[in-house]
């Protein structure tokens, strides 16, 4: 499990206690501390943008940001507020609420191994974390603040203006380092430890319903579910498909960004990790269990002009009870019980 205070605790803990002292400020700013992370031999590398390397100051600021309702117009909801860690980082209602009492119209998106997704939303029309964090922020159905008015209200905190100095050597505060320090911190959100993870490695054991579920899972005649989850172990390649939700879109999905034809009513196929907790499914949250979603893709699938290929591959009634059960509990076997209390992760005390 990972676990931040690991990386270097003695010399993060004495930068942190160094922050409490105004004249912290008086000599040139200590060298922030990298983050280092070693990703697994199934995972790609560890995503570490040029221009925003992951630091334990960064992360330590970005996490204080992720929990401070500071960000938001009346100061009542924080990003964790619609990015629950007890739901593997997204949200269990339908439709998250903004401070002015408006539902939104999509599900709330997994955080879950978000380091390696760089097209973000449902509909991909952001590029890079730095480019997504200020988006809620300023949304008038989310957060509903001006930029300006969380910068100032950060600026006029000196515990604010301590972290970003101990992060990016400025005691000014401004979007961009609000969006890189919210960025470092969701980076950090990985989950590579799971029963499937250990199997691989020949420390755990399967039931031969996992096994056979696992077998489902990549056979495209059968489960099909490989042919979009795939990409190694982060169990998506995250294209924007139509998966035959409905035979008439009413949501246009990509097509609204990119205008191509064939993008209507498609969204980022979603990772499989800890799927188990991310209830409920589908863009729109129409799903409340897994065991919909698999009817879904059993039988209640349409094909039309726009549906993805991929959904051409699949017969409808191909799976038996057993089959569907099968592969939910080879889904289960990618849930991370212990990502959903790490404690780097958790709420700052």
């Amino acid at each position: 499990m990972l676990k931040i205070e690991d990386t270097n605790p003695s010399s993060f803990a004495l930068l942190l206690a160094a922050s409490c002292h105004h004249d912290l400020f008086k000599g040139p700013p200590p060298p922030p501390t990298p983050f280092i992370f070693k990703s697994p031999d199934n995972f790609p590398p560890f995503f570490d943008p040029a221009d925003n390397p992951t630091t334990l100051e960064g992360i330590a600021l970005g996490r204080k940001l992720f929990y401070d309702p500071i960000l938001s117009g009346d100061n009542t909801q924080a990003c964790a507020d619609c990015h629950r860690q007890e739901n593997a980082f997204t949200d269990p209602r339908q439709f998250s609420i903004g401070i002015d009492g408006i539902a939104g119209k999509r599900n709330s998106m997994s955080l879950v191994n978000i380091a390696w997704q760089h097209r973000l939303f449902w509909d991909g029309r952001v590029h890079g974390l730095e480019n997504q964090a200020l988006r809620p922020i300023q949304d008038p159905v989310e957060m509903h603040e001006s930029l300006e008015n969380a910068v100032a209200e950060l600026q006029a905190r000196p515990d604010y203006t301590e972290m970003f100095w101990l992060a990016f050597g400025t005691e000014t505060v401004d979007t961009s380092l609000i969006a890189k320090a919210l960025s470092q911190f969701e980076r950090t959100f990985i989950s590579f430890n799971s029963k499937y993870d250990r199997w691989k490695l020949g420390q755990d054991s399967m039931t031969e319903s996992e096994l056979l579920g696992m077998e489902a899972f990549f056979e495209n005649d059968r489960g099909g579910c490989a042919q979009c989850h795939s990409f190694g172990a982060i169990f998506s390649d995250f294209q924007f498909r139509n998966n035959g939700l409905d035979s008439l879109p009413t949501d246009l999905g990509r097509f609204a960004v990119t205008g191509a034809l064939l993008e209507t009513g498609a969204f980022k196929t979603s990772s499989m990790r800890n799927i188990e907790y991310t209830a409920p499914y589908m863009h729109d949250g129409r799903f409340a269990t897994l065991e919909e979603v698999l009817e879904f893709y059993n039988t209640g699938f349409h094909l039309g002009p726009y549906t993805d290929h991929a959904m051409y591959n699949l017969v409808k009634g191909r799976l038996s009870e057993t089959d569907k059960a099968d592969i939910i509990a080879f889904l289960k076997t990618l849930s991370e019980p212990e990502f959903l209390t790490n404690a780097a992760f958790k709420k700052p005390e």
